[in-house]
């Protein structure tokens, strides 16, 4: 997922299918240059995510920091607001901080668009959330779209009608109508299912009637039009007028909108052969995108086989019925939130709802279990699937927590350990606190508060590990599970040793190693070198360290376990650059930023990046290592990372050679620059994969001084505007304009506009 910087964001490429809409264009971006938030508002189906991606899509070369797209369509849990965000913007929720803590941090000095989608359903969460983000960044404008208002201070709701009708008169000519917004979308869309479909003076009258019998809604439309494949438009008007008749006895006036739709889309599956509304009832049970294997799975069995479900689902997504998309080079497949609904309905009107919702359960649980066995071996492949998966996962665990159903939750959760280690730390804590306080046996989890234990030694918390791994040595005791005894025995150490109770930590550890005698498994194992080579970085016993990680580092590589691996080579790192043997240090900190950076584990790039400064430092490379800093702490308050202890001291002496070899002036631009490079750009800087930054010549600034919002208003600042000008082009306030225009002058030592003019002209700036 891009980085903010970008400029780009998240939005999908722009729609074919946007058709029209002017008014509504002209009047969101209007609001959007007066107000904060704007929320586009009107039924389902109507088109307000197309428009909203629309006026995004528009205004985003206005927002230095990008435009980006927050689906919330597929989330039940109004926890997972801040998530979703959080994965919009390419952030990483792996460490101690909450969601929205980091995200008042994060947006506080951004310049950028969000739009937040489908929020009727989670109304309260999304009107805090953007009220939280509102108040935190006034760089920051909303484009919120849902079925009501989000009713917060300083809303501006653009009610979002169907599209533009034709005439009921039938008088006007084939050019008017080929402009009517839905008499476009009609034709756009029987041409595309057709293959050569177009509108006639023999088919104008049919046409206009199934738009205007349609009230113009964008989804209905798409489902009428798509059926011109088999039946001509005057077929679909007769069928849909008979369905409207009998629905409201020849009164259109007692039709709401979103009777339309539904009657709509029942039409629709009425066409449907038996298997293909068999299928469709059951794709309901999916929250997220699915795929063929899923489907296979979950919604076949003697009828339909599975043999036919990609026959099945193709006719489906020919229908406009279900939509398709491309995720990691994998083919998956959605359903639009009216048709989730939908399809829901007929799942219980049939009566298998329950059944589905089983199998479904089942069936994550066991991909789940597959995860937890192969995971740490087959790291980037299951992450793959993870997150292409985790709505449906995240919602298998909603059901089990709604039903009391913790014996399973807690195993769910357990087996996604390694996506909460790498992904969503703070979202596995609060999975394992609720479903683990819900279970009347905790004697049955000792896994389980071995993982709860670990995201907290991660998240630096022994304060909440310590009692998680203790509830794990107990369960595993009686139990008679020697493994977990062991890990987490292992992992307490590392704990109490955080903690500063370095004798606890030493006695722990004893005790692991005793637990894991004879046992050979290679978790274990590798949890025995792990533990001592955290414990030495802390105590400044190196050979430990060089000993246990070197060992450590030997089996994972073996073993294919690319997390340990960079943990070992990190730790292996430290213990040669506090020994003073650069080559070495560089070696095992380059290597092990290549894996956090194929695992984009955040952390770990935050703090190999951290650690390659130090090493840039040591060898004078003075402007390098303040780059590296500066992404380091980009990338610390990206993730919400804190320093580890072990790397602070090199962390204090480098930034404080640097700043005396540089200068403070110097270094702080230096260090600016690193903080606004893009994280793909700072890891091949680090890499050495790009040149090192050259000094500036005499009277010219540094490369990177100035940050994209500075850049773009030193720009306009050339073409001659007036801050009120740049303010109203960039959407940001006058003021806001002025302190730009003051940090310019002063970063490059200029005192006019004049300079700035000069200086953006000059072709080697």
């Amino acid at each position: 997922m891009p980085k903010p910087t970008d400029r780009s964001g998240n939005l999908p490429a722009e729609a074919t299918s946007f058709v029209g809409r002017r008014h509504e264009l002209s009047e969101a971006r209007k609001k959007l240059t007066a107000a904060r938030l704007v929320s586009l508002v009107g039924p389902g189906g109507v088109g307000k995510t197309r428009l909203a991606v629309r006026v995004a899509t528009d205004l985003r070369r206005g927002f230095g920091d990008g435009a980006f797209l927050v689906e919330l369509a597929e989330l039940a849990d109004p926890a997972l607001v801040g998530h979703a965000v959080m994965a919009a913007l390419g952030l990483r929720d792996q460490a101690a901080t909450e969601p929205v803590a980091l995200l008042r941090s994060y947006l506080k000095d951004k310049q950028l668009l969000l739009v937040v989608d489908n929020c009727e359903h989670l109304l309260d969460a999304a009107a805090r959330l953007v009220t939280d983000v509102i108040k935190a960044a006034p760089g920051v404008r909303v484009i919120a779209t849902s079925r009501e208002p989000l009713s917060v201070a300083g809303e501006h709701v653009l009610p979002v009608p169907p599209l533009q009708l034709p005439s009921p008169r039938a008088d006007e000519s084939l050019a008017q109508l080929r402009q009517n917004e839905a008499v476009t979308l009609f034709v756009e869309r029987a041409a595309a299912a057709s293959g050569s479909f177009e509108l006639t003076a023999g088919n104008q009258a049919a046409v206009v009637d199934v738009c205007r019998r349609l009230d113009g809604l964008p989804l209905a439309i798409e489902l009428a039009a798509v059926r011109t494949r088999a039946l001509s438009p005057e077929q679909i008007r007769d069928r849909l007028s008979g369905r409207f008749d009998l629905l409201t006895s020849g009164s259109r006036a007692a039709l709401p909108r979103h009777q339309t739709l539904r009657t709509t889309i029942e039409w629709s599956y009425d066409l449907l052969a038996p298997a293909e509304r068999t299928l469709l009832a059951r794709l309901g049970v999916f929250a997220g995108r699915f795929t063929l294997d899923d489907v296979e799975a979950v919604c076949c069995g003697d009828d339909p086989p599975a043999a036919r479900a990609l026959d099945l689902l193709s006719s489906l997504l020919d229908k406009s019925l279900v939509t398709r998309e491309d995720a990691a080079g994998t083919a998956c497949y959605r359903l639009h939130e009216t048709m989730r609904e939908y399809a829901r309905h007929k799942l219980r009107e049939v009566g298998e709802e329950e059944v589905v919702e089983e199998r479904c359960a089942d069936y994550y649980l066991a991909r789940c279990r597959q995860f937890a066995a192969e995971g740490r071996f087959r790291l980037l492949d299951w992450l793959a699937w993870a997150e292409l998966e985790i709505d449906n996962v995240r919602a298998v665990l909603h059901s089990c927590a709604d039903r009391n159903d913790s014996r399973r939750g807690v195993d769910l959760a357990t087996c996604l350990i390694w996506y909460w280690v790498t992904r969503a730390t703070t979202e596995g804590v609060r999975w394992l606190d609720e479903l683990l306080a819900r279970d009347a046996e905790p004697v049955a989890h000792a896994w389980a508060y071995f993982v709860r234990g670990f995201l907290a030694v991660l998240q630096n918390d022994p304060a909440a590990a310590l009692p998680a791994l203790d509830r794990a040595v107990v369960a595993a005791r009686s139990a008679g599970q020697s493994d977990v005894l062991a890990q987490s025995l292992a992992m307490a150490s590392v704990a109490a040793n955080v903690a500063g109770d370095r004798g606890s930590a030493g006695r722990l550890l004893d005790q692991a190693r005793v637990a894991a005698d004879g046992l050979g498994d290679l978790g274990t194992t590798l949890m025995l070198h792990q533990a001592p080579a955290l414990n030495g970085l802390l105590d400044g016993d190196l050979d430990t360290v060089r000993s246990a990680a070197g060992e450590g580092a030997r089996l994972s590589r073996e073993a294919g376990d690319l997390y340990s691996l960079d943990m070992m080579l990190m730790n292996q790192g430290f213990a040669a650059l506090l020994s003073g043997d650069l080559p070495e240090a560089e070696q095992r900190f380059t290597e092990a930023l290549r894996i956090a950076h194929q695992l984009d584990d955040r952390v770990a790039q935050c703090h190999l990046l951290g650690a390659l400064g130090c090493c840039a430092a040591a060898s004078r490379e003075s402007r390098l290592a303040a780059q590296l800093l500066g992404a380091m702490e980009s990338l610390r308050g990206e993730a919400g990372a804190r320093i580890n202890a072990g790397m602070a001291p090199a962390l204090t002496h480098a930034t404080t050679s640097v700043t005396a070899a540089l200068g403070p002036a110097t270094f702080g631009s230096e260090f600016t620059a690193g903080q606004q490079l893009s994280r793909d750009a700072a890891v091949r800087l680090a890499l050495r994969e790009l040149p090192p930054p050259a000094a500036a010549a005499p009277g010219r600034s540094s490369v990177g001084i100035l940050g994209q919002r500075e850049t773009d208003v030193a720009r306009l600042v050339a073409d001659g505007l007036s801050n009120k000008q740049i303010g109203a082009r960039l959407f940001i306030s006058e003021r806001t304009v002025e302190s730009h225009v003051r940090n310019i002058l002063n970063k490059l030592g200029f005192t006019s506009r004049a300079q700035v003019a000069a200086w953006m002209a000059t072709p080697d700036r």
